[in-house]
Protein backbone atom coordinates (compact mmCIF):
# COMPACT_ATOMS: atom_id res chain seq x y z
CA UNK A 1 0.00 0.00 0.00
CA UNK A 2 1.35 3.29 -1.23
CA UNK A 3 1.83 6.13 1.82
CA UNK A 4 -0.24 9.33 0.65
CA UNK A 5 3.02 12.44 0.24
CA UNK A 6 0.38 14.64 2.94
CA UNK A 7 1.23 11.48 5.26
CA UNK A 8 5.02 11.35 4.55
CA UNK A 9 5.04 15.33 5.05
CA UNK A 10 3.64 14.93 8.53
CA UNK A 11 6.08 11.88 9.72
CA UNK A 12 9.20 14.35 8.43
CA UNK A 13 7.56 17.24 10.34
CA UNK A 14 7.36 15.28 14.01
CA UNK A 15 10.45 13.38 13.32
CA UNK A 16 12.60 13.98 16.58
CA UNK A 17 15.73 14.55 13.33
CA UNK A 18 13.53 17.79 11.42
CA UNK A 19 12.35 18.72 15.27
CA UNK A 20 15.67 19.44 16.47
CA UNK A 21 16.33 23.03 17.80
CA UNK A 22 19.85 23.60 18.42
CA UNK A 23 19.47 27.37 19.64
CA UNK A 24 16.94 25.58 22.00
CA UNK A 25 19.29 23.08 23.27
CA UNK A 26 21.99 25.35 23.97
CA UNK A 27 19.76 28.04 25.86
CA UNK A 28 18.99 24.96 28.06
CA UNK A 29 22.42 23.92 28.38
CA UNK A 30 22.88 27.13 29.62
CA UNK A 31 20.06 27.08 32.22
CA UNK A 32 20.84 23.91 33.56
CA UNK A 33 24.71 24.83 34.03
CA UNK A 34 23.91 28.17 35.99
CA UNK A 35 20.95 29.75 37.27
CA UNK A 36 20.89 33.27 35.64
CA UNK A 37 21.38 34.94 38.99
CA UNK A 38 23.67 33.23 41.46
CA UNK A 39 27.07 32.96 44.01
CA UNK A 40 29.35 30.30 43.90
CA UNK A 41 32.12 29.37 45.76
CA UNK A 42 34.76 27.42 43.28
CA UNK A 43 38.58 26.44 43.86
CA UNK A 44 40.61 26.75 40.63
CA UNK A 45 43.47 24.27 40.61
CA UNK A 46 46.76 24.94 37.86
CA UNK A 47 48.95 21.38 37.94
CA UNK A 48 52.19 21.49 36.46
CA UNK A 49 53.88 18.63 34.27
CA UNK A 50 55.91 17.77 37.63
CA UNK A 51 52.59 17.56 39.80
CA UNK A 52 53.34 20.48 41.00
CA UNK A 53 49.86 22.44 41.99
CA UNK A 54 48.27 25.66 42.64
CA UNK A 55 45.06 26.66 44.28
CA UNK A 56 42.68 29.92 44.55
CA UNK A 57 39.67 29.72 45.74
CA UNK A 58 37.33 31.81 44.16
CA UNK A 59 33.53 33.52 45.28
CA UNK A 60 31.36 34.88 42.47
CA UNK A 61 27.92 36.73 41.91
CA UNK A 62 26.52 36.39 38.01
CA UNK A 63 23.50 38.59 36.98
CA UNK A 64 21.37 38.31 34.07
CA UNK A 65 23.72 37.50 30.65
CA UNK A 66 26.51 39.87 31.17
CA UNK A 67 27.46 40.80 34.31
CA UNK A 68 29.98 38.32 36.92
CA UNK A 69 32.38 39.34 39.60
CA UNK A 70 34.75 36.94 41.54
CA UNK A 71 36.68 38.14 44.59
CA UNK A 72 39.87 35.78 45.78
CA UNK A 73 39.82 34.10 49.03
CA UNK A 74 42.88 32.08 48.93
CA UNK A 75 45.91 32.25 49.15
CA UNK A 76 46.60 35.07 50.98
CA UNK A 77 48.90 36.42 48.46
CA UNK A 78 45.69 37.34 46.17
CA UNK A 79 43.02 37.66 48.91
CA UNK A 80 41.30 40.78 48.54
CA UNK A 81 41.78 40.62 44.21
CA UNK A 82 38.55 41.08 42.26
CA UNK A 83 37.16 40.58 39.18
CA UNK A 84 34.86 42.38 36.87
CA UNK A 85 32.96 41.40 33.61
CA UNK A 86 30.86 43.49 32.07
CA UNK A 87 29.92 42.09 28.32
CA UNK A 88 33.33 41.92 26.75
CA UNK A 89 34.93 44.16 28.94
CA UNK A 90 36.76 42.86 31.99
CA UNK A 91 38.98 44.08 35.01
CA UNK A 92 41.02 43.19 37.65
CA UNK A 93 41.35 45.03 40.95
CA UNK A 94 44.60 44.42 43.18
CA UNK A 95 44.20 46.83 46.75
CA UNK A 96 47.79 47.63 46.68
CA UNK A 97 47.40 49.28 43.20
CA UNK A 98 43.99 51.15 44.49
CA UNK A 99 42.29 50.95 41.13
CA UNK A 100 40.77 48.72 38.57
CA UNK A 101 43.08 47.35 35.91
CA UNK A 102 41.84 46.42 32.15
CA UNK A 103 42.11 42.59 31.16
CA UNK A 104 41.84 40.90 28.33
CA UNK A 105 39.71 37.71 27.52
CA UNK A 106 42.78 35.72 26.77
CA UNK A 107 45.14 36.43 29.38
CA UNK A 108 44.69 34.40 33.04
CA UNK A 109 44.05 36.05 36.46
CA UNK A 110 44.99 33.04 38.03
CA UNK A 111 47.92 31.27 34.96
CA UNK A 112 47.53 27.98 33.92
CA UNK A 113 45.39 26.75 31.37
CA UNK A 114 41.78 28.46 32.30
CA UNK A 115 41.69 32.28 30.58
CA UNK A 116 40.02 34.92 31.94
CA UNK A 117 36.94 34.37 29.38
CA UNK A 118 36.94 30.28 30.94
CA UNK A 119 36.79 32.23 35.07
CA UNK A 120 34.33 34.70 33.71
CA UNK A 121 32.21 32.37 31.34
CA UNK A 122 28.94 33.93 30.18
CA UNK A 123 25.89 31.92 29.34
CA UNK A 124 26.96 29.91 25.64
CA UNK A 125 23.73 31.18 23.62
CA UNK A 126 25.19 34.64 24.76
CA UNK A 127 28.07 34.97 22.51
CA UNK A 128 27.80 31.92 20.32
CA UNK A 129 25.91 31.45 17.01
CA UNK A 130 24.97 27.85 16.19
CA UNK A 131 25.48 26.56 12.94
CA UNK A 132 24.93 22.92 13.13
CA UNK A 133 23.51 20.71 15.43
CA UNK A 134 23.15 16.27 15.02
CA UNK A 135 22.08 13.68 17.01
CA UNK A 136 25.18 11.34 17.71
CA UNK A 137 24.13 7.98 19.74
CA UNK A 138 23.11 9.39 23.38
CA UNK A 139 24.71 13.05 22.23
CA UNK A 140 23.87 15.86 20.46
CA UNK A 141 26.80 17.65 18.76
CA UNK A 142 26.85 21.28 18.22
CA UNK A 143 28.90 23.65 15.97
CA UNK A 144 29.34 26.85 17.49
CA UNK A 145 30.73 30.36 15.63
CA UNK A 146 31.58 33.60 17.95
CA UNK A 147 29.30 35.91 17.26
CA UNK A 148 31.60 38.99 17.36
CA UNK A 149 35.54 38.86 17.31
CA UNK A 150 35.64 40.22 21.00
CA UNK A 151 34.76 35.89 22.51
CA UNK A 152 37.37 34.31 23.49
CA UNK A 153 36.86 31.55 20.61
CA UNK A 154 36.34 32.02 17.23
CA UNK A 155 34.51 28.28 17.22
CA UNK A 156 33.53 25.80 19.66
CA UNK A 157 32.52 21.74 19.09
CA UNK A 158 30.17 20.93 21.97
CA UNK A 159 29.06 17.79 22.85
CA UNK A 160 25.60 17.24 25.14
CA UNK A 161 24.09 14.63 27.02
CA UNK A 162 20.76 14.20 25.44
CA UNK A 163 19.14 13.02 28.85
CA UNK A 164 20.58 15.75 31.45
CA UNK A 165 21.16 18.54 28.60
CA UNK A 166 24.48 19.04 30.09
CA UNK A 167 28.03 19.17 28.12
CA UNK A 168 29.99 16.53 28.11
CA UNK A 169 33.03 17.97 26.41
CA UNK A 170 33.89 21.15 24.01
CA UNK A 171 36.72 22.09 21.84
CA UNK A 172 38.31 25.50 21.64
CA UNK A 173 38.88 26.75 18.21
CA UNK A 174 40.68 29.74 16.99
CA UNK A 175 39.66 31.58 13.45
CA UNK A 176 42.87 29.28 12.02
CA UNK A 177 41.29 26.15 13.25
CA UNK A 178 43.95 25.52 16.02
CA UNK A 179 42.63 23.48 18.64
CA UNK A 180 43.18 25.77 21.61
CA UNK A 181 41.55 23.65 24.55
CA UNK A 182 39.43 21.02 25.38
CA UNK A 183 36.81 21.21 28.76
CA UNK A 184 35.62 18.38 30.42
CA UNK A 185 32.53 18.30 32.50
CA UNK A 186 32.65 15.68 34.98
CA UNK A 187 31.13 14.42 38.26
CA UNK A 188 27.52 15.33 38.07
CA UNK A 189 25.85 16.60 41.65
CA UNK A 190 22.81 18.26 42.76
CA UNK A 191 23.55 21.83 43.68
CA UNK A 192 21.57 24.02 46.37
CA UNK A 193 18.74 24.47 44.29
CA UNK A 194 18.64 20.50 43.30
CA UNK A 195 19.61 20.76 40.17
CA UNK A 196 22.55 18.48 39.13
CA UNK A 197 25.21 20.37 37.62
CA UNK A 198 29.21 19.08 36.61
CA UNK A 199 30.47 19.90 39.83
CA UNK A 200 34.07 19.59 38.18
CA UNK A 201 35.73 21.86 34.92
CA UNK A 202 38.58 20.08 33.79
CA UNK A 203 40.55 21.37 30.54
CA UNK A 204 44.20 20.87 29.03
CA UNK A 205 45.53 21.99 25.69
CA UNK A 206 47.66 21.01 22.82
CA UNK A 207 49.78 24.65 23.62
CA UNK A 208 50.56 23.86 27.20
CA UNK A 209 51.14 20.11 27.38
CA UNK A 210 51.25 18.40 30.58
CA UNK A 211 49.52 21.01 32.29
CA UNK A 212 46.11 20.85 33.42
CA UNK A 213 43.77 22.86 35.34
CA UNK A 214 40.73 22.40 37.26
CA UNK A 215 37.54 24.20 38.53
CA UNK A 216 35.97 22.32 41.16
CA UNK A 217 32.35 24.20 42.76
CA UNK A 218 31.60 23.41 46.35
CA UNK A 219 28.57 25.54 46.00
CA UNK A 220 26.05 26.72 43.59
CA UNK A 221 23.41 28.90 44.67
CA UNK A 222 20.14 31.29 43.16
CA UNK A 223 20.98 34.96 44.62
CA UNK A 224 19.22 38.28 43.35
CA UNK A 225 21.94 41.01 43.53
CA UNK A 226 21.79 44.72 43.16
CA UNK A 227 23.17 46.16 39.49
CA UNK A 228 25.35 48.88 41.61
CA UNK A 229 27.77 45.54 42.54
CA UNK A 230 28.79 45.15 39.26
CA UNK A 231 30.62 48.32 39.19
CA UNK A 232 34.05 49.63 38.75
CA UNK A 233 33.08 51.90 41.76
CA UNK A 234 31.91 48.97 43.18
CA UNK A 235 34.78 46.16 42.73
CA UNK A 236 36.98 47.04 46.15
CA UNK A 237 33.63 46.75 48.11
CA UNK A 238 32.62 43.25 46.60
CA UNK A 239 33.88 41.76 50.34
CA UNK A 240 30.52 43.49 51.82
CA UNK A 241 28.57 41.22 49.83
CA UNK A 242 29.36 37.83 51.35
Amino acid sequence: MKIPLIAIAVLLAVSPAAALDGVDILKKVDANLQPESFESYRKLINVEPNGAKREYLLWTLKKGDDKIASLFLAPASEKGRGTLRLGDNMWLYIPTVGKPIRITSLQSVVGGVFNNADIMQLDYHVEYDVRAVEEQGGEYFLDLKAKSTAVAYDQLKMWVDRKRLLPIRIECYAATGLLIKTLYFKEPKAFDDGRVRPSILETDSPLYKGYRSFMVYARIKKRVVPDEVFTLDFLPRLETMR
